[in-house]
This record gives C-alpha cells, structure tokens and sequence, in this order.
C-alpha cells in the first residue's frame, strides 16, 4: 500500500534516490549520457535536505512503506510574469518501476487539493519539449500548452528547451 504524506527532513535519501533514477530514465536520450551519468545520489540529498529545512516548496513524498517511490514539490509560481493567484508544480518524479500504475496522478490530485487550499486559482509548470511522455503526463491531468513561453536551459554542456504548461484549478 502507498501512503502519501508530507516529505521529512529523513526523507531526502530516498527523495534524491528517486530524483536522480527517474532523471536517468525519463531522460535518456533528451540529455546527454555523461549529465545523466554524473548526478549523484549524496548530492541530491544534501539539496533536498536543505530545501526541507526551508520549506519554499511543498514537498509531498509516496512512501510503499519501506521505500519512497515518487514525490512531488509544488508552491507558489517562480515565474516572473506569473498571474496574482498562479501555483506552479515544481516538479513530479515516480520511479520508473511505479510508472502508468496512478501514482503520478495522485501525486497531482494532491498537490492540486493542497493548491486549492492555498487560494492558488491556476497552476503551471515547465517540461523539457521533448519529454513528450511526461507532457502526455500533464496533458491528460488537463493543463494545456503556453505557446508563446518557450525557453531555454543548460545541463551540463548541452542546450534544452523547455515549454510551460497551464491548467485552472477551479
């Protein structure tokens, strides 16, 4: 049975676990093996342990008992033409071996209730453009395209574009 709850400071290993594996999966062949090869598990969680501490996001973990299995960190929006009321998801990652099972969408649902509760009225995010698995992802939760917000990222030495995405939450 998974339980979803709010992430502790104690849960950043497997946070960063999870972070890190899903990266290397979900991204293969988006961006480049040597970034995929180089993130690092310990590094992950010192960040993650340190973005728990200061809690600017919420952080809400899937947790199979002896595992965490996916997570997802949501908030206020970051972006500098945010509309008054707009969330954004952050971000949302579930272990390859959870995928297509509904954990992904029920991290959604709660970062969505948890939004809603906060008087947010809208939610965006950001999406690699190529990541068209996880744009699917997004799309059946029913946030639609921004055409005009593309931009770009650099991991490593590679250049990525990415796009946002939107959705009303009312």
């Amino acid at each position: 049975m998974i339980h979803i709850r709010p992430a502790v400071e104690s849960d950043s290993l497997g946070i960063a676990k999870v972070h890190v594996h899903t990266w290397q999966t979900a991204y293969r062949g988006i961006v480049s093996d040597a970034y995929l090869e180089s993130l690092s598990v310990t590094k992950r969680e010192s960040i993650w342990r340190e973005a728990i501490a200061v809690g600017n996001s919420e952080l809400w973990i899937a947790d199979a008992g002896s595992e965490i299995v996916g997570w997802v960190a949501f908030g206020a929006s970051r972006d500098a033409d945010a509309v008054q009321h707009a969330g954004e998801l952050w971000a949302i990652y579930v272990m390859p071996t959870s995928w297509s099972m509904g954990l992904g969408r029920n991290l959604w649902l709660t970062a969505k209730k948890r939004l809603m509760e906060r008087g947010f009225l809208s939610a965006t995010l950001w999406v690699l453009k190529d990541n068209l698995r996880a744009i699917r992802f997004y799309r059946a939760a029913g946030f639609e395209e921004d055409p005009t917000s593309e931009k770009e990222i650099i991991r490593g030495d590679q250049r990525l574009r990415e796009v946002r995405y939107a959705t009303a939450l009312i």
